[in-house]
Order: C-alpha cells, then structure tokens, then sequence
C-alpha cells in the first residue's frame, strides 16, 4: 500500500499564526504500528513552536518550546485534540490580556 494523504489542513488563526495539519495513511511498520504517518504544527512568527510528528524514525513525538518529548498515540481523534489543546495553552500562556500590535 502506497502512502495517501488523508488530511490536510493549514489555516491562519486571528492572532495571524499558521496552523497545519498533514495525516497520511501508510503501511503498519515498526516505527508507525497505528498505521499513520503525522506532521502537525503551530507557527508563531515563523518559527514553529508546538509540532506533533513521527518523522525520522523516531516515532510518536512532539516539539514544545524547543524540546522534544516521546509520545504515544492512541487515536487520529486524540492525537489532534491534544495538538489542539497544547495551542491553547500557548496562547494562554503567551496572549492572554494582550491586543492588537502587542502581541509578540
């Protein structure tokens, strides 16, 4: 089975951030045993500072703030609201009280 892209998402939120979110479909191997293969990422200024991927052969993963952390992914489902929930907490952390040209 070659490999099919299944989602692919990249949206500019109102902050003026990018969101992107690329899933494929790819045979069951050592390195991807749930069957996908994952690239999602938050991009403030240019620069990403949250991303979930399992590139590299390293398996599930994520980059938070320059570090990485070993991941474990149960479902599709899961995976993107988590994703989803580590933005929220960064525009918490990062926005909050802030408005218009202040935001860094």
């Amino acid at each position: 089975m070659a490999s099919q892209l299944i989602v692919h998402e990249k949206a500019i939120d109102e902050l003026g951030n990018t969101i992107e979110k690329k899933i494929w479909k790819v045979p069951i191997s050592k390195n991807m045993p749930h069957g996908y293969k994952y690239s999602l990422a938050y991009i403030v200024n240019g620069k990403r500072v949250i991303g979930y991927d399992n590139a590299e052969k390293k398996g599930d993963h994520k980059h938070i703030g320059g570090r990485e952390y070993k991941d474990k992914v149960k479902n599709l489902r899961r995976l993107v609201r988590d994703f989803q929930k580590d933005v929220e907490r960064y525009r918490e952390r990062h926005y909050e009280g802030e408005t218009g040209s202040d935001r860094h």
